[in-house]
């Protein structure tokens, strides 16, 4: 067997609308027998996991897999529940997977879903090395390789604050995108997104968090603002400590200045000899060290988001209780098995650490980890009652006095933090601290709220509702309209010619094409930029009020979506290209890998589908939102049934396109004042128009702001670089062009045809990840259409050997009867455009279909300059024949 690879899939993808990986395994010799053929093959996978036993199959029953095994399954079935059971190991039920058969005869994938993304992936590596120790008959430290996963998943996982509140935002419907490995999220997409850290949210104010963070300026301010605070300084040097001493008395508290989560505390100080042990572990957290009069009674941790209180916990210190059998080290142990007892924050609580400061404390009670304790005796091992040291909260929100509560929200007023929390010692939270004294002993700024989700007694209060109501009241918009545009051809010109419907309207647009990523009219991000990343790029821009997203099938297939759910998707058609390419092999295929598009819509948004297009009822039928359809005519049964019925549409009427917006026929635009369609010559840009059109429509952008914007666009290198743009050079004209498939190449000559003066001579090339007869085609539709051709190739050859491509469009082009002398192989795209225009007459058309843009616009630029050929025109100010069309400088 071999693991050929592993994607990840974090978003909506072709398998399905949540996250998945997929593994391709190679099962080689194995592929046809089954494993009860497989000598000890089933009696060993059940002894190293016999949680396989209580799997369920096709039967929907459990033990529905062992029934297969018995029968004889094939391996790519038993490493797809060898996952799924691996995964449970670790904690997650996950219930998700299948097996297909993908190439090659021996070659299959696996799908399967996923919680936490190294879990997921670490889970098939060991799946496969579970089954190779078998085929083997080697051993394998299973136990062993889980705790490896689970140490690496508990470094990369999301704290607990982070992840309640990412839980609650998805309950809401909310987008959650993790940032980097760590616990930074932003919730929401575009102009209205928030970011949060743990409990530091968009709204906390960072000079808060400083304060915070400043143990003795916090008490400074709350002392200014009348609150009970204990007495304390901070000292550098173990002499500065006694002079504090001096001065408050015992007992006393020694801290680390800017310590956290407890580390390094020490409570309840009497002597000198405590205070300089203690002060020597405060110093191994900070050079800093806070010397406070120590306050009695019990700790307890106030929950203030927005000047509310939501949560009080009472902690208590990290403890043991005697057997009158069992030493300390003993218990310690015993306690750490609590299934509830886990490495840092994986877990309600965390496991008690024998260290330092334990050890100081159980001397400074004259305790030792050997010591018996008594039957019922209570062991304290922390002084701090931090949960990240073992401790234990109890939830007491129900019981705190309005006193306490109003001076909980006026400390975190006083600091200026949205979500703080305030800790407080007092012998009883129920009575006020004005009275039985107390004392707010810290403000946090990232306070975590595991112990209120999670109390080991008492009611769970939902912290991360309250902060996530605090970032978006009801009513508040917390996600940006998107708009998600796919398909063969035309995505990038009916992306741009959206945008520009959104800007004339006054929107702040945020842009992703084959071309770049844009925000209004700056760029970015450069390149072909139509993938998750881009889409994500603008999702995390502030300045955001709409993305539109042109999403190509190479981030679909590999990468899914780069966004949650769209308000409107467009698929512009479905044609001959990139089939035979990441298991895409007919168009039919290719029709479901574009559909996920409309899948991914909101129910109340809308699914723009070409009606002319051959594959738009395999389309429509997966669509669950409203759909408007565009066509060329009105005549379209499935357009005028779908009007019928109160449908939206988009059409021509005598070279006009009009709405039909369910109810009425109105008139939007005649097709010959749209610059892009040169004079309705352009058919695939009356198509891109009508597509733009039927969004905009949906989107609810008035008429007149549809006609203006498109009156404007021009297929010029403004508004739609690299798509038909039009130069005057000397005396013909050179127009540069995307068609890299059979369509793109028919479209633009087809409409060059009706319109050249003299020659129509083509620069022509294609990718090499296209299939033979797809190269041919455009060959022969280049040899029909052309009057003379020059045949280069793209730098990229994909595969491909130097000279393979130009043979074979050589051939196309012959098949198109064009003759051998009307043919010239210059493989480089730079070097075929010089020649052409080097050899052009007086009105000749030569149309070059590019692989890199900038190149080709330069010697564009240089050869108009040349003095050895005359005066030459400056501007891109074209007149086309029959005065059909201009376009714009």
């Amino acid at each position: 067997m071999n693991l050929v690879r592993t994607k990840v899939y974090s978003g909506r993808n072709i398998y399905a609308h949540f996250p998945i990986i997929r593994v391709d395994v190679d099962i080689e010799k194995y592929v046809d027998i089954p494993t009860c053929d497989i000598k000890n093959f089933n009696e060993k996978l059940l002894s190293l996991l016999p949680g396989l036993k209580e799997h369920k199959c096709s039967n929907g029953m459990k033990g529905g897999f062992v029934k297969r095994l018995q029968k004889g399954t094939y391996l790519a079935h038993v490493m797809e529940h060898t996952i799924l059971e691996i995964q449970r190991l670790l904690g997650y039920d996950i219930s998700f997977g299948k097996a297909r058969y993908l190439e090659n005869d021996t070659v299959y994938y696996i799908i399967y879903g996923y919680d936490h993304e190294i879990a997921g992936v670490e889970s098939a590596n060991l799946a496969f090395e579970v089954i190779q120790s078998i085929l083997q008959n080697k051993e394998i430290a299973l136990d062993q390789q889980l705790q490896q996963i689970k140490n690496a998943v508990v470094i990369n996982e999301l704290g607990p604050s982070t992840a309640a509140i990412a839980a609650e935002a998805k309950k809401r419907k909310i987008p959650v995108m993790r940032i980097g490995n760590h616990s930074l999220l932003q919730l929401g997409y575009g102009k209205y997104a928030k970011k949060v850290q743990a409990t530091i949210t968009g709204n906390t104010n960072s000079i808060a968090v400083d304060i915070a963070c400043d143990k003795e300026l916090t008490n400074h301010i709350l002392r200014i603002h009348g609150l009970p605070v204990p007495e304390g300084k901070v000292a550098h040097t173990y002499e500065e400590v006694k002079n504090v001493i001096d001065k408050i008395g015992f007992p006393v508290v020694v801290k680390p200045y800017n310590g956290n989560q407890g580390k390094g505390v020490s409570l309840n100080l009497n002597s000198l000899r405590e205070v300089r042990k203690a002060f020597s572990i405060a110093q191994g957290y900070s050079w800093q060290v806070l010397v406070e009069k120590y306050i009695p009674g019990k700790h307890y941790r106030v929950a203030v988001v927005q000047e509310k209180v939501v949560a009080v916990s009472e902690r208590i210190a990290a403890h043991i209780i005697g057997n009158g059998k069992n030493t300390i080290k003993e218990l310690i142990d015993i306690e750490n098995q609590n299934p509830l007892r886990g490495e840092g924050h994986e877990k309600p609580l965390t496991k008690i650490k024998i260290d330092d400061v334990m050890l100081f404390l159980l001397n400074k009670t004259g305790k030792k980890l050997e010591d018996i304790p008594q039957k019922g005796e209570t062991v304290y091992l922390r002084e701090n009652d931090n949960l990240s040291t073992g401790g234990i909260a109890l939830d007491v929100t129900a019981d705190i006095h309005p006193d306490n509560a109003r001076l909980a929200i006026n400390a975190a007023r006083a600091i200026d933090l949205d979500v703080a929390g305030v800790d407080i010692t007092t012998p009883n939270i129920e009575k006020s601290i004005l009275e039985e004294g107390g004392a707010i002993i810290e403000v946090n700024a990232s306070p975590g709220i595991r112990m209120h989700h999670y109390p080991s007694k008492g009611k769970s209060r939902n912290v991360a509702s309250a902060i996530v109501e605090s970032l978006f009241p009801e009513g508040q918009r917390h996600s940006i309209p998107i708009i998600s545009v796919t398909g063969t051809n035309g995505k990038t010109t009916t992306t741009r010619m959206l945008a520009k419907i959104l800007k004339e309207k006054g929107l702040i647009v945020g842009t992703t094409c084959t071309g770049g990523v844009y925000v209004q009219e700056e760029e970015i991000i450069k390149g072909d930029t139509t993938g998750p990343k881009s889409a994500q790029a603008i999702l995390m821009d502030k300045r955001v009020e709409v993305a539109v997203l042109e999403t190509a099938r190479g981030g679909i297939v590999n990468k899914g979506l780069g966004y949650d759910i769209a308000d409107i998707g467009i698929v512009t058609n479905i044609s001959d290209d990139h089939l035979g390419i990441d298991g895409i092999n007919t168009l039919e295929e290719m029709a479901d890998v574009k559909a996920l598009i409309v899948e991914a819509v909101k129910k109340q948004g809308y699914a723009i589908l070409n009606a002319d297009d051959a594959y738009v009822d395999r389309i429509a039928e997966r669509v669950r939102c409203n759909i408007i359809f565009f066509t060329k005519g009105k005549n379209n049964k499935a357009v005028t049934d779908h009007m019928k019925s109160g449908g939206k549409a988009v059409f021509l009427r005598d070279k006009t396109i009009c709405i039909f917006d369910g109810k009425k026929e109105r008139a939007v635009i005649e097709v010959h004042e749209i610059p892009a369609t040169f004079g309705g010559v352009l058919e695939h840009n009356i198509e891109n128009s009508m597509a733009a059109i039927a969004a905009a429509h949906g989107y609810g952008i008035e008429e007149k702001i549809i006609y203006k914007a498109l009156t404007e666009f021009y297929t010029d290198t403004v508004n739609n670089p690299g798509r038909f743009n039009v130069f005057n050079v000397r005396n013909f004209k050179v127009i540069v062009d995307y068609g890299h498939n059979i369509e793109g190449y028919n479209k633009v000559l087809e409409g060059l045809s009706k319109i050249k003066e003299n020659r129509l001579i083509g620069v022509i090339g294609i990718p090499g990840d296209r299939t033979d007869i797809s190269v041919l085609k455009v060959g022969e539709i280049a040899g029909k259409h052309c009057d003379y051709a020059y045949i280069k190739e793209d730098k990229d050859l994909r595969g491909r050997k130097a000279g393979e491509v130009a043979d074979i469009l050589k051939k196309g082009c012959s098949l198109g009867g064009l003759n051998d002398g009307y043919m010239e192989t210059e493989l480089c795209e730079t070097s075929a455009l010089k020649k052409a225009m080097e050899n052009a007459e007086a009105g000749d058309i030569i149309v070059v279909f590019y692989e890199n843009y900038h190149p080709l616009i330069s010697a564009i630029e240089a050869f108009k300059n040349r003095k050895d050929i005359g005066q030459s025109t400056a501007t891109m100010d074209v007149q086309m024949p029959n005065n059909i069309a201009k376009v714009s400088p």
